[in-house]
């Protein structure tokens, strides 16, 4: 292990998995980290389950990817459907063999990520996490900062070197910054619903995504206690339907009826409804103030970017900022964090989550038809397939 910096930590926001897998990276490098997080303990968000391939690789060195695969589902192969034509096309990502070493996508819930880093920081006598503990402020100089926050029982004040904010789309960082979070909010809400109904008997992939003008839904596999898992369905839901509405079981097996072309009653597990938001932060550092995370981007999870994007940010961050403290390289660097990381998410994460949300919801005839005829094209030519794959598991903007 290598000896820990003689120098404040570096206090982290968040125990999310941005926050927490910066706080190890960090860690593993000898850096003093602290962890704040408002929660009284690790939170379970069941939104975000999906890994790509360059996230898996750049958690391996770590450790952590190998104990994801111990519970996770490896998809090799995901289905683009549309309610009218059926099946378009299953892509095989077998065909980025020879690209990375993880050809699929990994599906586990992010909450099962969290409990995994939190134990692998505990080997590290400098790395500490403090739950029920709300960052309140900050007050920065040329060489350090001093966060402010309140528990239950005290208002305490933190020095620490630098300051990561990785505390979601709400960022309490981000709004003591100032820094602007440009963009928009979805009109119609994203209903989540899972159930146990094994839909691979209805021909279904681990992962598909089933266009249509009125109501697409994207569907994902994960584990559960055990086979045929859980299986998770994401649809928008448009106009001003009152969210007890949205959550009552009709409207699941509603869902589930129009989806398998049967009536139920299907078994339903679980219901939630949220807002879906497209914003980048204008600045991802504040002097010594960093950001990451849905703190610094948010998007809606057409591809699966968000969770994944904000690990890039993590990996990335830590590399820089490690070399900062450790090596004393010009903190500029993180200008470069900066910069690297906003781009990625304007130029990739965002217009690819808009894009694959504006396919699926297409509602012009010719529009749909040319892009079903362009899907299959590409998936019958194996370099065109390849192509494609590479933009859609994130390996091209990683590389």
């Amino acid at each position: 292990m290598i000896q820990p910096q003689k120098t404040l930590p570096v206090i982290i926001i968040g125990a999310g998995p941005v926050g927490l897998l910066s706080a190890l990276a960090l860690a593993k490098q000898g850096i003093a980290v602290l962890v704040l997080e408002a929660e009284p303990g690790l939170t379970i968000d069941l939104r975000a389950g999906t890994f790509h391939p360059p996230t898996l690789e750049m958690m391996a060195p770590l450790g952590i990817t190998d104990r994801l695969e111990e519970t996770g589902i490896k998809v090799a192969r995901w289905q683009a459907r549309d309610f009218q034509e059926g099946l378009i096309v299953e892509w095989d990502l077998s065909l980025l063999k020879n690209d990375t070493p993880y050809p699929y996508r990994l599906h586990l819930e992010q909450h099962r990520l969290t409990p995994i880093l939190l134990d692998m920081l505990a080997a590290y006598p400098h790395a500490q996490v403090r739950f029920s503990t709300r960052f309140t402020g900050y007050t920065q100089d040329t060489g350090s900062v001093t966060v402010s926050a309140e528990s239950a029982t005290a208002t305490e004040k933190f020095d620490g070197s630098w300051l990561i904010g990785a505390d979601g789309g709400r960022s309490a960082v981000r709004k003591a910054t100032g820094i602007e979070f440009t963009g928009y909010t979805w009109p119609e809400r994203y209903s989540v619903m899972s159930t146990t109904e094994d839909l691979a008997q209805y021909g279904y992939a681990d992962n598909a995504y089933i266009s249509d003008p009125e109501q697409w839904i994207a569907v994902f596999r994960m584990p559960d206690q055990g086979p045929p898992g859980l299986w998770r369905l994401t649809i928008p839901v448009k106009g001003e339907m009152p969210d007890e509405e949205i959550l009552a079981p009709a409207y699941a097996q509603k869902i589930m009826s129009r989806l398998l072309n049967r009536e139920g009653p299907f078994p339903m597990v679980h219901q939630n409804v949220y807002r879906v938001h497209q914003r980048v932060a204008e600045s991802f550092r504040a002097g010594r103030v960093l950001l990451a995370g849905d703190a610094a981007h948010v998007n809606n999870p057409l591809g699966g970017f968000g969770l994944n994007s904000g690990i890039h940010d993590a990996m990335n961050l830590a590399e820089k900022l490690g070399a900062v403290i450790r090596d004393k390289v010009p903190d500029s660097t993180l200008d470069l964090y900066s910069s690297e990381r906003r781009a990625a998410n304007i130029e990739y994460v965002q217009n690819m989550s808009v894009k694959n949300k504006q396919n699926l919801e297409e509602a012009d005839p010719v529009k749909r038809s040319h892009r079903i005829d362009s899907l299959r094209k590409i998936a019958a030519d194996p370099a065109l397939a390849r192509d494609f794959l590479l933009g859609s598991s994130m390996l091209k903007s990683f590389r």
